[in-house]
């Protein structure tokens, strides 16, 4: 067997471990940075704000915030990964007592 050849440095290209490989995306709701998290490096339970539940340590999800707002990074949140692709399809979650009515 022959030893393993080592893989040519290509420039440009983004090493695929990095620790913050930060994306920018515009959308309707303004432009993010946005940062995938394998769930090897979720260590901790997060609060997701799209659906308001639990992201639980060891589930891969998304950080983002704005890329363009005054807080920076005191505005990372985290979110499931569904939950960011669909912001822009939700309404504003209206929190409701468990007897009010729907309408």
């Amino acid at each position: 067997m022959s030893p393993r050849k080592n893989r040519r440095d290509v420039p440009g290209r983004r090493a695929s471990g990095a620790a913050w490989n930060t994306g920018v995306e515009d959308g309707p709701d303004g432009t993010w940075n946005v940062v995938p998290v394998p769930g090897a490096r979720a260590v901790k339970p997060y609060r997701c704000p799209g659906c308001d539940q639990e992201i639980a340590a060891g589930v891969p999800h998304v950080v983002a915030w704005p890329a363009d707002g005054p807080g920076g990074t005191d505005e990372r949140r985290h979110w499931h990964t569904p939950c960011w692709k669909a912001r822009t399809r939700r309404g504003p979650r209206v929190q409701r007592s468990r007897n009010a009515p729907r309408y």
